[in-house]
């Protein structure tokens, strides 16, 4: 007897897999739309023209940036962030939705992937093996993300690591100087 079901879930399968295929189909006109909005304003001076300036896949350090600069490349790599969680479909588990930008780590690694991604897919000339290569990095990269960076947040809510930060304690620094790199003898001056 066959199955009642089958011919709905036929029309499911198919219904979805058309979506996927529109999605794919937006992705491909934002980014085409990203790039040409980014080469027009490039006339617009100051800050803007830096970042219009910037060779697709070129590093990006937050801190480094002018604010300007920094604002638009925010502004990319948040839609960018969004669209990528939506189309690999993110679970809380693997990118928390409700804190991810507040979690430095976790910013470090998408924005390398992103960078990673402009540069995967701006050249033709590279056209299987730089996507390919970016889709392998992408996995490991979310594995980390969800196993190392992400503390308590991945029930939804956010919950900052409890530790002691590093670069806050002075004392900590100069006991770390004093000391020297394994293998050195530490030659501390007489007093006179």
């Amino acid at each position: 007897m066959p199955d009642p079901l089958g011919p709905l879930f036929d029309a499911l399968e198919s219904i979805n897999n058309e979506m996927t295929g529109f999605a794919a189909r937006l992705t491909r006109v934002e980014d085409a739309a990203s790039l040409k909005a980014g080469s027009s304003s490039s006339g617009g001076g100051g800050g803007g023209a830096e970042a219009s300036d910037r060779t697709p896949g070129a590093p990006v350090v937050w801190h480094r940036l002018e604010a300007a600069v920094r604002e638009k490349l925010w502004a990319e790599f948040t839609s960018w962030v969004i669209r990528i969680a939506d189309t690999f479909e993110l679970t809380t588990d693997q990118l928390p939705r409700e804190c991810w930008w507040e979690h430095g780590a976790v910013v470090s690694e998408l924005t390398a992937l992103w960078t990673g991604w402009e540069s995967a897919h701006a050249s033709e000339d590279d056209a299987a093996a730089g996507p390919y290569l970016w889709h392998d990095g992408f996995d490991r990269a979310i594995d980390r993300i969800g196993r190392r960076h992400l503390g308590g947040c991945t029930n939804g809510v956010h919950e900052p690591k409890s530790r002691k930060m590093y670069g806050t304690d002075a004392a900590y620094r100069k006991k770390i100087l004093e000391a020297g790199p394994p293998g050195v003898t530490a030659t501390k001056p007489k007093a006179a």
